[in-house]
């Protein structure tokens, strides 16, 4: 019987999916500050058996509706917000199998001290690092980050593509694994002859020389990806090793899956290797007139407009200088092309306004939502995995703190009596746990395993490989 993978998935910050839910008296959101509040959600995770804690990212003001970022401050969309990264240290003190896949933009970082960055982690974790890798779709990153303008969306996808060259070549081929001798009598801690420099000088990023760090457990950290459009999907089938769609169009998520496992197939991969997540919110109560009434209680705080500002940021649409009745038409931006895809090609069957995109979002607390009992829950999380052929779900964290108990408490124990969920843990690494393998290291079908048999001399530098 298939395993359903589950991931938990917030930010490190207040509003996220369902915006203007802080609001709600039993919300925690605003304890993102505080690390107990970050220890808590980690064992509550492990103890259901959770692949990881999804950390998603937005390294800039959500200010298009309006020309203002006013909404976003006013509804905390997206902002406050604190690096997702620094919690993690902590929160693998108190778990041993929980992983953690972190949001960190290749638009406008550096490959050689990001890889570093990422080695360290997965050497502190002990191999439970995971990258969800994206391209900053937000204008106020550009404005904020070195850019006089944003990074037209293609041109963010090819120096993706050249930043995953440069990461493979420091990852997986500067060091051999038996670089490191710690020969103490006779005086070398690592062998020169046995690390290489990467010689890559590329369109966009010169790095010339060895990695500063000795190969991690994983070497490389999980690779998640989360882009829906035409270049997310090529990039996700040619680099992910697990790929989080968000649609709660059951046919539109299916219709997606066939896509990119076919393009992962083209890319010379084992499609089914490639693990998809699908967005999953859950209201979950014993009785199903009691999950409703939580569902009810719960959108009644989700405001309309930081809803449509939330949207206007993903797509680099300003919704407050259009007529929102009127349907909506696809139209090339740098935004998130794939939110606006879902809204004006997916469904050929209708069309959508963005009033009408608003309210369904509003409603649905953030991807498919799911409210009832625990077997209701159980059943309906069953038939999807198999409708849409996906392979698990990042569970929404809409109301921190108990949005995360109630399933754990609630639904694990019936996917688990289900045999869907592991009671234990099969591995010790996030790599073991996402593919179900016994190796914390690259699938051989990966492309950045190519990167290991690309100098073979010691000593030689490495010979610059296409990705």
């Amino acid at each position: 019987m298939k395993r359903i993978h589950l991931n938990g998935f917030k930010i490190a910050g207040v509003g996220h999916t369902a915006i203007g839910l802080w609001r709600h008296p039993d919300n925690q959101a605003w304890r993102y500050k505080d690390l107990d509040y970050w220890i808590e959600t980690a064992k509550t995770l492990e103890r259901g058996r959770f692949d990881s804690l999804f950390l998603a990212d937005f390294s800039g003001l959500a200010d298009i509706y309006g020309g203002n970022a006013d909404v976003a401050f006013r509804e905390a969309i997206h902002v406050p917000i604190n690096d997702p990264l620094m919690a993690v240290s902590a929160m693998a003190t108190v778990t041993q199998h929980l992983g953690f896949g972190v949001t960190v933009p290749t638009t406008y970082e550096q490959p050689y001290s990001f890889a570093r960055r990422m080695t360290t982690l997965d050497h502190l974790t002990k191999g439970r690092i995971g990258w969800n890798i994206v391209t900053s779709a937000v204008g106020s990153a550009a404005r904020n980050l070195g850019h006089h303008r944003q990074v037209p969306h293609d041109e963010r996808y090819a120096m993706a593509h050249e930043f995953m060259e440069v990461v493979y070549k420091l990852w997986e081929g500067s060091w051999a694994d038996d670089a490191v001798i710690n020969d103490r009598r006779g005086g070398v801690f690592a062998d020169p002859a046995r690390i290489r420099p990467i010689a890559h000088h590329g369109r966009y990023y010169d790095v010339p020389d060895a990695f500063l760090c000795e190969p991690s457990i994983q070497r490389t950290p999980v690779l998640f990806q989360a882009g829906a459009s035409e270049k997310g999907k090529e990039f996700g089938a040619r680099h992910a090793e697990a790929v989080f769609l968000v649609n709660p169009n059951v046919a539109g998520l299916a219709r997606t899956v066939r896509e990119l496992r076919a393009m992962a197939a083209q890319e010379g991969r084992d499609p089914a290797g490639v693990r998809i997540m699908a967005g999953l919110s859950v209201i979950v109560a014993p009785t199903e007139a009691e999950a409703r009434r939580k569902y009810d209680e719960q959108i009644g705080y989700i405001n309309l407009e930081g809803t449509l500002a939330r949207q206007s940021a993903l797509m680099q649409m300003d919704f407050s200088r259009i007529d929102i009745d009127r349907p909506l038409e696809y139209i090339e931006t740098d935004g998130i092309r794939s939110y606006l895809e879902r809204f004006t090609k997916g469904d050929p069957t209708r069309s959508w306004t963005p009033r009408q995109i608003a309210e369904m979002m509003a409603k649905s607390v953030g991807g498919v939502t799911l409210v009832g009992t625990p077997d209701m829950v159980a059943d309906r999380m069953e038939a999807l995995v198999e409708e849409a052929n996906i392979d698990g779900f990042n569970i929404n964290d809409h109301m921190p703190l108990r949005a995360f108990p109630d399933f754990v408490d609630m639904v694990v124990p019936e996917l688990q009596r289900r045999g869907r969920v592991w009671q234990e843990y099969a591995g010790t690494t996030l790599r073991e746990s996402v593919s179900g393998t016994t190796s914390p290291r690259l699938a051989a079908d990966h492309v950045g395993a190519r990167y290991r048999r690309l100098a073979r001399k010691a000593g030689q530098p490495m010979i610059a490989g296409t990705v």
